[in-house]
C-alpha cells in the first residue's frame, strides 16, 4: 500500500510541476507609444498552440513567437476562435509586414522577409494605432531563446 501511496504522491508532483512550466512567460512590448503585455511562445509545443481555443483576448494582449532562426514564417487559425492580426518582425526589430486572420481558417498568412518573430495581437490592433511595416518593436530583447 505505501508503494502505491509513493507512486501517487510521485505522479502528482510531476503533474505540479508539469502544470507550473506549462505556464507561458509575459513581457511588455511598446510599438510607437503603445504597450502591450505579450506571452511568450519560444517553444515548439507553445508556437504550435499559439492562441487556439481563446474565447478572448485582453485589449493591449498579445501572443509573441519566437523562431529558431529567422526565416520566412507563416502562421494560420486552425482551432483559433479570436480573429487575428499578424505582424513578422525581422531580428532588428522592425514590422516587416502585417496581416489580418480570420478565425478558424486555414489560409497561410506568410512573413515578406525573413522574421525571426511574429507578434499576433486583436483583429485590427495595429491598424487603429497607425501601426504599419516598418515601425520599430521595443523589448523583444527580454522575450527568452527560442528553442
Amino acid at each position: 500500500m505505501r508503494f502505491f501511496l509513493m507512486i501517487i504522491i510521485t505522479m502528482l508532483t510531476a503533474v505540479s510541476i508539469d502544470a507550473h512550466s506549462s505556464k507561458a512567460d509575459i513581457i511588455s512590448l511598446k510599438i510607437s507609444g503603445h504597450l502591450i503585455s505579450a506571452e511568450v511562445a519560444h517553444t515548439p509545443l507553445f508556437r504550435s498552440r499559439g492562441l487556439m481555443y481563446r474565447k478572448e483576448l485582453g485589449v493591449n494582449a498579445g501572443m509573441l513567437f519566437v523562431f529558431p532562426e529567422p526565416g520566412y514564417h507563416s502562421m494560420w487559425m486552425k482551432d483559433t476562435y479570436i480573429p487575428l492580426s499578424v505582424a513578422f518582425i525581422n531580428e532588428r526589430g522592425t514590422i516587416l509586414n502585417i496581416a489580418d486572420m480570420q478565425a478558424q481558417t486555414r489560409t497561410a498568412h506568410t512573413s515578406s522577409g525573413m522574421a525571426k518573430y511574429a507578434l499576433e495581437m486583436n483583429m485590427r490592433w495595429f491598424s487603429a494605432r497607425k501601426i504599419k511595416a516598418g515601425m520599430q518593436v521595443l523589448g523583444l530583447e527580454k522575450a527568452p531563446a527560442a528553442k
